[in-house]
């Protein structure tokens, strides 16, 4: 009972008090105890939790002092992760990278993009995954790391449906094993699904030939 007593208190706190209170907050080194708060809702009040860290990173966007927020990019996604919510955890890694990018972070910033990847093919979405690697290979910093190289590894064992590849690299490249655990654990039990039903990047369907469009 003590604890739903706390746990209401700090939620109607959390939403009463202002942006700049929060701010002021972060800003005097209290943010590793806001995080701890927050974390102690994870289990009663999960949305709660969620709503409480994207608020706290948002702040810290805003105010430019985005490298404060990584912890809490953490701690989101490895709720989302647990939540089952895997869509959700890789846009806030995709959210991560972006701010990495903005202050100068690269490891942090190319760590968060590879570890997005992993998450949709976790997910086994394989299209989305593919699309999200595309899409980050447009950014220099990534297109040239290590962490880039891992990502096109892994999909194209994915792409050849090479099972035994796939575990090979998820189980043994030193580039995940140097992610956050929470992204190692998901690499680690890659692949999830079916690999032979994977469409090919390359292999289109024929359509039987018609003499009568040749010209």
């Amino acid at each position: 009972m003590k604890l739903l007593i706390f746990i209401k208190g700090l939620v109607s706190c959390t939403q009463n008090v202002g942006n700049h209170s929060l701010l002021q907050m972060h800003l005097q080194g209290g943010h590793e105890m806001m995080n701890l708060c927050f974390s102690a809702l994870e289990d009663a009040v999960p949305d709660e939790a969620v709503r409480m860290y994207i608020d706290s990173c948002g702040i810290l966007e805003d105010e430019g002092k985005e490298q404060m927020a990584f912890d809490t990019y953490r701690a989101v996604t490895s709720l989302y992760l647990k939540l089952e919510r895997f869509s959700d955890a890789a846009t806030i890694l995709l959210r991560w990278g972006l701010a990495a990018d903005k202050c100068k972070a690269i490891n942090s910033q190319c760590k968060a993009y590879l570890s997005a990847i992993i998450v949709y093919l976790y997910a086994h979405d394989i299209k989305q995954a593919e699309q999200c690697y595309n899409d980050c290979s447009q950014i220099d910093a990534f297109f040239n790391s290590e962490q880039n190289y891992c990502a096109e590894k892994l999909l194209q064992a994915h792409r050849e449906a090479d099972v035994e590849e796939t575990k090979h690299i998820a189980q043994s490249n030193s580039t995940i094993s140097n992610l956050d655990h929470m992204i190692v654990r998901l690499a680690r039990k890659l692949p999830t699904g079916d690999l032979n039903a994977v469409p090919s990047s390359s292999a289109t369907e024929e359509e039987p030939l018609n003499e009568n469009d040749l010209t």
